[in-house]
């Protein structure tokens, strides 16, 4: 089974609940932070780093020499990447999608692959399973290649330790055990390009009129994927029951009320796992663990009937 933990806004307390699960999770699970422009999860998870390279977008070089300035290319790039002033080509590498439309469509062939880097792709082994993150390069626009390269290598991994092929564009859990994915903050394409291949959703948000106001914005957004999603609601006592009426009015299950908690705010500030350094939170988080199974069992039930 795969999950996405995924939040409306940042600092409600992904990670902490990611980590947390990975540290009570039971048999083989893969472990992928997804939060690329300010990855964070490897701060609790400490893995041993086995390999790090780099990700690259392929880009077209122009030769100048078999350019004919006809203008075709351009005119096919939606994104402006490729405009022709006067007697000379401009590419802005920045604003390339890497689509290679361009390539496939110069009469002259005066457009070769190149590329340039996206960020890094990290991959290591934790004491409760693999783990693969993606670092975006400071100043890169585009996140969402960038993470599609981080799952491609999980996929690879998989395909190469002789298990089955998986779906394309996506991680399969029933080949890599259990799959935890730390998904970045927000509605927006990344966030989006996170949960895509989830079985399940989880969403933490704190009771706050912020939070309510981007959890909503989140149920909103992930509803269109016909998904089962649940709340985690982070710091219970802090704020108001705005975030609990919301979900009973609108149908969403809340999966877990994580108190407040100083205790657990200084673990945290130390980088330890919440579960494991209050006793008391390891049943939250073994109940949390099977709401989400009985979710995902349920959902495809419905699917098979």
């Amino acid at each position: 089974m795969i999950f996405a933990v995924a939040s409306g806004k940042g600092g409600t307390g992904k990670t902490t609940v990611t980590a947390s699960l990975a540290a009570i999770w039971e048999g083989p699970l893969t472990l992928v932070d997804l939060d690329v422009e300010e990855p964070n999860l490897h701060l609790f998870l400490n893995p041993e780093i086995t390999r790090e390279s780099a990700a690259m977008l392929e880009v077209p070089v122009h030769n100048p020499d078999t350019c004919t300035l006809c203008g075709e290319c351009a005119t096919f790039c939606q994104y402006k990447a490729l405009a022709i002033m006067g007697k000379t080509m401009l590419f802005y590498p920045e604003m390339c999608h890497g689509c290679g439309g361009c390539l496939r469509i110069c009469p002259e062939g005066a457009l070769s692959p190149g590329g340039r880097e996206l960020g890094r792709i990290v991959d290591g082994q934790t004491e409760f399973g693999r783990f693969v993150m993606g670092r975006l390069r400071v100043g890169e626009a585009m996140s969402p290649p960038l993470m599609q390269q981080v799952k491609q290598l999980v996929k690879e991994q998989a395909s190469h330790a002789g298990m089955p092929e998986v779906a394309e564009g996506g991680v399969e859990g029933d080949v890599l055990g259990d799959v935890l994915i730390d998904a970045p903050p927000g509605v927006s394409c990344p966030a989006m390009h996170a949960v895509m291949d989830a079985d399940a959703i989880l969403l933490v948000t704190e009771p706050t009129p912020f939070g309510l106001y981007d959890f909503r914005l989140a149920v909103e957004a992930f509803s269109g994927l016909n998904k089962p999603m649940g709340a985690v609601i982070n710091r219970v006592g802090i704020g108001d029951q705005g975030v609990d009426d919301y979900c009973r009015a609108a149908g969403i299950p809340i999966w877990a009320h994580i108190p407040n908690s100083i205790l657990a705010a200084k673990a945290y500030s130390r980088g330890e796992i919440v579960a494991r350094e209050l006793p008391e939170l390891r049943g939250l988080f073994q109940e949390l663990k099977e709401r989400m199974r009985a979710a995902v069992s349920a959902s495809q039930e419905v699917g098979r009937a």
